[in-house]
């Protein structure tokens, strides 16, 4: 009986000690995720979000306000380095009123692109049309 009670324990030890370096931080989940959508990288763009999600069960929205490059959001950050596959990829995923609504700057995604003189980059259609 004592025997029973000593490897159960040992082997809960281990699953805790196991589980938990198992457990990786969200932010080293996002850490390269500016360097995905400044190369244009669609495909792993896709699966750094597929993994978010099946890791953590959050969607891009879920984690877009709290993700910056240089001090831009990432559809910005997309904007700024000609990313349009990334960039209409993420606008694709983002619900509507997310990309209606101010950033953390208060300007929307629309507005900063038209002060910035990117009111015609093919990124800024394809938020027209998804708005």
């Amino acid at each position: 009986m004592l025997k029973i009670v000593k490897t159960s324990i040992a082997i809960a030890t281990a699953s805790l000690i196991y589980a938990g370096n198992a457990q990786a931080d969200i932010n080293d989940a996002l850490q390269n995720i500016c360097t995905i959508v400044k190369a244009d990288d669609k495909g792993e763009l896709r699966r750094k979000m597929r993994r978010v999600q099946s890791d953590y069960n959050l969607k891009l929205k879920d984690y877009y306000t709290g993700v910056s490059c240089g001090g831009n959001s990432l559809i910005r950050t997309a904007m700024l380095n000609n990313s349009e596959e990334t960039g209409t990829l993420m606008i694709k995923k983002m619900p509507r009123g997310d990309l209606k609504a101010p950033e953390k700057d208060g300007k929307t995604v629309l507005v900063w692109a038209s002060e910035n003189g990117l009111g015609t980059s093919p990124i800024v259609t394809a938020l027209n049309d998804r708005i």
